[in-house]
């Protein structure tokens, strides 16, 4: 896309979307970073149901660790992969407790210390949590991006490179939900709602549906 194709395409989104919110329920950063670590090959939906009784109880790295694993895993094991996220979870939560002194650490070199959280995890925990102008590009964002002409490369981190490099600033803050959004629910993977796309005009996708 040209420069000027590309703040058309995010103005268009954002008109739609003013204020885009993630999917994911938490109530602090700690929810939230395990929230995301959860949602690893999972459904938000699927997540937050998981999550509503778990976070009621344990919503600090000392309250999940006072859980243990087992009573963690009972809580998520509707979630797949559910045996790791539980180690994860409270591997997570001890090092947050010894090394950070309970805090989610504002940083991503650090987040990417701790146990299941890689750098798509570390982008979403900065941008929601922190206001960083990070995105974390999913399968969603990734296929957006190249579908489009947006951002277009064969891997995540180029697509996400490419994203940081292109997106005007004054969008930088909210493109992450944008892209997201966008992509679970119009611009789908087997099946784009090309008719109901507020992009279309933008958008270089050469088979687009009616």
């Amino acid at each position: 896309m040209t420069k000027k194709e590309i703040t058309a395409f995010y103005g268009a989104l954002a008109a739609a979307m003013p204020e885009p919110k993630g999917e994911l329920h938490y109530v602090n950063p700690y929810t939230l970073l395990v929230a995301v670590v959860l949602s690893a090959q999972a459904t938000d939906k699927g997540v937050n149901k998981a999550t509503g009784p778990l976070f009621a109880i344990a919503d600090t790295p000392q309250a999940m660790v006072d859980l243990g694993e087992e009573v963690v895993r009972e809580y998520i094991k509707t979630i797949g992969l559910f045996n790791t996220k539980a180690k994860n979870v409270i591997a997570l939560s001890r090092q947050l407790i010894e090394q950070y002194g309970g805090e989610v650490p504002e940083n991503r070199e650090a987040l990417e210390t701790l146990p299941g959280v890689g750098r798509k995890t570390a982008n979403v925990v900065l941008n929601i949590a922190f206001g960083h102008p990070t995105i974390a590009v999913d399968t969603h964002i990734f296929r957006i991006g190249n579908r489009t002409g947006l951002a277009m490369g064969k891997t995540v981190r180029a697509v996400e490179d490419r994203l940081e490099k292109i997106t005007p600033k004054e969008f930088t803050l909210h493109a992450h939900h944008w892209l997201i959004l966008h992509g679970r629910y119009v611009c789908k993977a087997r099946k784009p709602d090309c008719g109901l796309c507020v992009v279309r005009e933008w958008c270089h996708y050469p088979e687009k549906t009616a």
